[in-house]
């Protein structure tokens, strides 16, 4: 996991070490780091941030003749790095636990692309409100990919969970409205809805869902990304918080990601943080957004 990102850091760190803290040397090697960073898919202008961001903090700064000069160059790293992702936001347990005390259930609405891994995930957070005693129904908005109604029905199977669906070709508005409809009468905490992902230029899909996000008003829009897919995601990112609009990210794939870019790249480009990260394609795994656990698997 990160596993290009982890070296060509380490090396970055060692060379700093080695140096003074003037501006011709450090110049030169955040100039490299730049563009090590790019190569790992961080996007462009995350990688100037965390170059422009460590400069400051080390330029003409002492550096002990005979101390750790590596563990100060590393603490830099670390607060550069720690600085381009967003803070958490409000867990969803929480969010779920305010509807519940106020008799309505918590409405999610997931979007992203297809082959993000969003139908996976959404089961992967049934499951977690589920262990944590909230009643979950899903609703099926994706009324075009072929299929995709029949997998999230297999999901729910496994979880023992219900669905609400439509036929193929439905209004998903109409099948989101419904599912909450049924949530609200039948004492349901958590909705989860999930819809159609086809490519993020295609105008007709993000009208679709801007109509969804007015029919419902969730009360989290959450964009699933896949960290496989490198900058496209960061791309991904912008274009639906432009288009539609969305409260977090969720990373998927994480756990095959050799570069880690996306896992920086998605947070500062949007300014939306973080909620998860997918780990697996187990139900668990799913693990809460930290970046602390982040720099420690990449700052050796």
């Amino acid at each position: 996991m990160f596993e290009r990102l982890r070296e060509s850091l380490r090396g970055v760190v060692e060379r700093l070490s080695r140096r003074g803290f003037t501006e011709e040397e450090l110049d030169q090697i955040l100039w490299e780091l730049q563009l090590q960073l790019a190569s790992s898919d961080v996007a462009l202008k995350v990688a100037e941030r965390i170059s422009s961001e460590l400069r400051s903090r080390l330029l003409g700064l002492e550096a002990p003749r005979f101390g750790d000069r590596a563990q100060i160059v590393r603490e830099a790293l670390r607060e550069a790095i720690k600085g381009v992702v967003a803070a958490s936001p409000r867990g969803l347990l929480e969010m779920a636990e305010e509807r519940r005390r106020r008799g309505e259930p918590l409405i999610l609405l997931f979007i992203g692309v297809n082959g993000t891994g969003k139908t996976t995930t959404i089961a992967k957070v049934a499951k977690l409100l589920m262990d944590h005693g909230y009643r979950v129904v899903l609703a099926s908005g994706d009324t075009y990919r072929a299929g995709a109604i029949e997998q999230l029905e297999e999901h729910a199977r496994r979880l023992g969970l219900r669905v609400i669906r439509h036929r193929y070709g439905a209004d998903p508005a109409a099948v989101s409205y419904d599912a909450v409809e049924h949530a609200r009468a039948r004492g349901y905490d958590a909705v989860l809805i999930d819809t159609a992902g086809r490519m993020q230029t295609n105008r007709n899909l993000m009208e679709e869902l801007r109509k969804i996000k007015r029919v419902i008003q969730p009360d989290s829009t959450i964009l699933v990304v896949d960290a496989l897919t490198g900058n496209d995601a960061v791309e991904q990112a912008e274009t639906f918080e432009r288009e539609v609009g969305f409260d977090a990210a969720i990373i998927t794939k994480v756990d095959a990601d050799a570069r880690g870019g996306s896992s920086l790249s998605v947070a500062y480009s949007t300014g939306k943080p973080i909620l998860y990260l997918g780990t697996g394609q187990g139900y668990d795994d799913l693990q809460p957004f930290d970046p602390d656990w982040l720099l420690g698997r990449l700052i050796p």
